[in-house]
């Protein structure tokens, strides 16, 4: 049996993949996204460590607020980072008859190796990806999170080739990701995807400068205010979204 190291848990979570949902933050990530606000999930190898049957007791205590479409969501930090578990976990979970969503910025994503065949059999036992597309440009993506954006494109054509079926996540940062030709060429991305079912717009906000300040680490958008009412309009109008508050 595996284990996961785990960040923290949310037990009636809304706005993580369809209806009600038991939420599992997993540490471990990557990316330094400017904007994130959980970087008390960054460091790898730490955080609680749980082993599959007994996070998925734990959730099962609250299936019955799920409805027909609720279900599990793992999130973080970056699921991928941890396979074996999520593998081990979601096929528990799949053999309860539970609904199972990944949300995932998709860096871990390559084609090759004992990954690839992991990813492979991991989403035999997922129902939906949702997939945070920082920013299409390569290079303002590796200034927003630290890293290219060349492979976690290639995830989601992937996840198209196989039929997954996504939700694609846009976090609109002023002057960031609110350039209007940079959001037509991510709208232009999408459209070549014939597996996503929900494009989302999450607007920006600093609540979590306090983490970084605790954590001692620099916060750049300390003075970024979160985007307008109008400018959040106008990424839902091109993308094609729904707009998250």
């Amino acid at each position: 049996m595996t284990s996961a190291y785990v960040h923290s848990t949310e037990t009636f979570g809304s706005v993580d993949g369809p209806g009600v949902r038991f939420i599992l933050f997993l540490q471990g990530c990557r990316m330094r996204c400017r904007y994130c606000h959980n970087p008390d999930s960054w460091k790898i190898g730490t955080g609680d460590v749980m082993e599959p049957e007994a996070i998925l007791r734990q959730a099962l205590r609250y299936q019955s607020y799920w409805g027909d479409e609720g279900g599990i969501t793992v999130s973080g930090g970056e699921p991928l980072l941890q396979l074996d578990f999520m593998i081990e976990f979601f096929e528990l979970a799949k053999s309860e008859g539970v609904n199972t969503t990944i949300d995932t910025a998709g860096e871990p994503f390559e084609r090759t190796g004992e990954n690839f065949a992991k990813i492979e059999r991991l989403m035999k036992s997922t129902d939906l990806v949702m997939l945070d597309i920082k920013h299409i440009d390569e290079e303002a993506h590796k200034r927003l999170t630290g890293h290219s954006n060349e492979n976690i494109l290639d995830f989601a054509r992937w996840l198209d080739e196989i039929g997954k079926p996504v939700w694609i996540r846009h976090v609109l940062v002023p002057g960031w990701t609110d350039d209007e030709a940079a959001l037509k060429r991510l709208r232009a991305f999408i459209d070549t995807l014939s597996n996503v079912k929900k494009v989302e717009v999450l607007p920006f906000h600093n609540l979590a400068a306090f983490k970084w300040q605790t954590l001692g680490i620099k916060y750049t958008l300390k003075d970024t205010l979160p985007p307008s009412a109008e400018s959040v309009a106008k990424a839902v109008e091109i993308l094609g979204a729904v707009p998250r508050n």
